[in-house]
């Protein structure tokens, strides 16, 4: 599903880009959209998360299954603009997603003892530089990076159970970079920005056990964050 999504992003951007360029028509969409100093929008898309995990050097053999699943996305915009060039953008989202942990570790014989399920609401706040070409036509492609902060509201971190209990938890604040790129499409009446984002957390999000030798977490050096945000902003 993820791999489909993006390609259909990246189809629908390679098309208009190419239908623009090799067309002749000149007549410009929103012709003073850009000029004001501040804009807003809105954000609607999907998210794709997965952890990566980065295991103690003296651990044996370790081997946690996990994948990346698809969640949603809904937030703001607001663009301050710098020059026809580039833009600080603060896009405040909240994302919903849910990911399956499995431990593989011999001892667990119950679902219940190997799986965890971890479900994630984050309020995302990243400031973001974006860096666009020359509008041609009715298009403007660009890249953006910059950096965020993600509150965890599902993060469990105050919770006193641990895995032992069921409970796995998270670190409720956790710092990222971001990379990626988009188009804008000036429409009749809005413009439309389809946009492809990577996410990746700087810093260990794990709790680990009340018990220092907990299965679970004794061996994890550092788990860490990672996604693709497909967003689709209007404006």
């Amino acid at each position: 599903m993820k791999r489909l999504l993006i390609l259909i992003v990246i189809v629908l951007c390679t098309q208009n880009l190419c239908a623009q360029l090799f067309s002749k028509e000149k007549v410009q969409n929103l012709q003073n959209f850009d000029k004001p100093r501040f804009s807003y929008g809105y954000i609607l898309g999907f998210n794709f998360y997965d952890f990566n995990f980065d295991y103690d050097a003296n651990a044996s053999a370790v081997d946690i299954d996990h994948n990346e699943s698809m969640g949603f996305t809904v937030g703001l915009l607001g663009n301050m603009r710098i020059n026809d060039y580039l833009d600080l953008r603060f896009e405040p989202v909240v994302t919903f997603n849910t990911r399956n942990l499995r431990f593989t570790d011999p001892q667990f014989t119950t679902e219940f003892e190997s799986l965890r399920e971890v479900k994630s609401t984050y309020v995302h706040l990243p400031l973001l530089l974006k860096v666009s070409t020359k509008r041609i036509n009715n298009i403007k492609p660009f890249i953006v990076g910059g950096i965020s902060r993600s509150i965890n509201l599902s993060s469990n971190e105050k919770n006193p159970e641990d895995n032992s209990a069921g409970q796995f938890r998270m670190k409720t604040n956790a710092n990222y970079f971001e990379i990626g790129f988009g188009i804008d499409l000036y429409l009749y009446y809005f413009k439309f920005t389809p946009s492809i984002r990577g996410v990746f957390a700087m810093s260990d999000e794990l709790v680990r056990d009340n018990d220092p030798n907990s299965p679970y977490t004794s061996t994890i050096d550092k788990m860490s964050s990672r996604g693709i945000f497909i967003n689709f902003t209007f404006q």
